[in-house]
């Protein structure tokens, strides 16, 4: 039988064993770097990302890492790669990566923007409600994404996905979020979110 969102995200709850609200920036294990060195390849030493097409992971919530685990490994997501790597992970090797990708410090992907481009941004962090879910700070949340300093290529393509509806999209959310911005507002949104801490 098909899981639906609603139990995938209960499933990934009960990959973080129920855990979310303990400290999400404990020291790894080397049990969990281990788990964790295949990743490297593509999002980068401790989960920071050099590649256009690929997320850094370092800083996100724990919940959020699982989470989307849990959704290429069910089939939800669909990504060659990722569903084959998700595929045969156990709940406690889920718990393991979201808890080593958390504990890492995330790095700024992008420049500095000048007063005006960076307060432009901002504004459309707020107009858009970007911070209503993602947090004031737009580090993420439970099962919500950091948008602080992740790459900005990569964002405008995810940006554009929800947008042409072709993104994977849980509950609908950032499908409806992404309808009324335009393509300007689509770089300078992903341009500012870059360059954040």
């Amino acid at each position: 039988m098909r899981r639906t969102p609603r139990s995938l995200v209960a499933a990934a709850a009960f990959a973080c064993g129920g855990a979310a609200s303990l400290a999400a920036h404990a020291q790894p294990t080397d049990a969990q770097r281990q788990k964790a060195e295949p990743c490297t390849a593509c999002h980068g030493a401790e989960g920071r990302s050099t590649l256009a097409d690929v997320p850094s992971l370092a800083g996100q919530p724990k919940q959020f890492v699982t989470t989307q685990l849990v959704m290429f490994r069910e089939g939800n997501r669909k990504n060659p790669v990722m569903s084959a790597l998700a595929a045969p992970l156990s709940n406690a090797d889920l718990n393991d990566l979201g808890s080593y990708f958390a504990a890492q410090t995330p790095a700024v992907a992008g420049a500095p923007l000048d007063a005006d481009a960076a307060a432009a941004g901002k504004a459309l962090t707020e107009k858009f409600a970007c911070v209503t879910c993602h947090g004031a700070d737009l580090h993420g949340q439970q099962h919500i994404p950091r948008l602080a300093g992740q790459r900005a290529d990569y964002l405008k393509a995810q940006l554009l996905g929800f947008k042409a509806q072709t993104r994977f999209d849980m509950d609908g959310n950032m499908t409806s979020a992404a309808q009324p911005l335009t393509a300007a507002d689509v770089e300078a949104l992903a341009s500012y979110l870059s360059t954040l801490r």
